[in-house]
């Protein structure tokens, strides 16, 4: 019978040291560069220190990184191929790291928190969302959708910096706000909906209709309508969910134009003739106790223009 006993592999674990920062720097530069001498200039170091920094690197991996043999310019080995995307991630991730530190330093904010009214089509304001991560990569975003006396309450509870809301909520002592234009609310229902099937809709008509209405989930407005015109209502505390049942043809409501323009134009929702919507107000928010850092300042200023250009291009009816 074959004895294991007689066999045990006694050979010493191999022993991988940890790497400066310093020297992974010096080995993407001598990769991105194609030579010592050329990282050298680039890193304002001598030829003889890049060399020797790749040959601590090397004993410290316990690999060969370049193949030095044969040719004037290092050649990556199969080993130093298979280490230089972990290479790159490290360099990345401690670039990142001294931008966040700097930018903390010169006052730039960790984290902005941004609340915005529900009514405001995340289609108009994505492509500005996307500059401000292009602007300040080292801030993280935190975003928040929220109905009426919502966003004011995420203000006020410390869990927002910024908030663009509806016209639902009054002067708060605690607040500072600017005029950020409006947005145009139009009754819509589905075609099969008797109040779109009829051509001469009297003042009254929607009141004998169910008549689906946006639902407050904060205190702020609590027990408040707005824009409300018949005695049956359905309260929603989602757009969404009011989008899709309105073209289910169940009841009618008010909807922001730009997020039913496409349901218009196809014919799944009728525009109304109703003398209700209208232009619905939008206000920027923040605490007089916390005023906009750098970040948040260009995110206010930003979707102030974007939003009173929306404003301008689309004056209600």
């Amino acid at each position: 019978m074959f004895d294991l006993s007689e066999h045990v592999y006694d050979a010493a674990m191999p022993v991988v040291g940890s790497p400066s920062f310093d020297q992974i720097q010096i080995f993407l530069a001598v990769v991105d560069e194609g030579s010592f001498a050329a990282a050298a200039r680039k890193m304002n170091r001598a030829v003889s220190a890049i060399s020797y920094a790749i040959s601590k690197l090397e004993a410290q991996l316990g690999l060969v990184l370049f193949d030095r043999q044969g040719s004037r310019k290092p050649v990556l080995t199969h080993e130093s191929q298979a280490i230089l995307a972990d290479a790159r991630l490290i360099g990345a991730d401690v670039q990142e790291l001294r931008a966040r530190a700097l930018g903390l330093q010169s006052g730039l904010e960790a984290e902005v928190s941004l609340a915005l009214d529900v009514m405001i089509p995340l289609d108009r304001v994505a492509g500005l969302l996307r500059e401000f991560q292009e602007t300040y990569p080292t801030v993280n975003l935190r975003l928040h959708v929220e109905a009426l006396g919502g966003v004011a309450a995420l203000l006020l509870d410390g869990r927002a910096q910024l908030g663009f809301s509806g016209p639902a909520v009054v002067e708060h002592p605690e607040l500072e706000r600017a005029d950020a234009g409006s947005l145009l609310l139009v009754p819509v229902a589905s075609p099969d909906h008797p109040l779109a099937r009829d051509p001469e809709l009297s003042s009254g008509a929607a009141r004998s209709h169910l008549q689906l209405v946006l639902t407050d989930r904060s205190r702020l407005t609590e027990g408040r309508d707005f824009t409300v015109a018949s005695p049956r209502t359905w309260r929603l505390a989602d757009l969404g969910a009011k989008l899709e049942l309105l073209r289910k043809g169940i009841g009618w409501g008010n909807m922001p134009l730009g997020m039913v323009e496409g349901d218009l134009a196809a014919g799944t929702l009728v525009r109304l003739k109703m003398a209700i919507g209208g232009a619905y107000r939008l206000t920027a928010l923040w605490r007089r106790d916390n005023p906009p850092g750098p970040a948040t300042t260009w995110l206010l200023e930003s979707l102030l223009e974007r939003l009173s250009r929306e404003h301008r291009g689309k004056r209600p009816r």
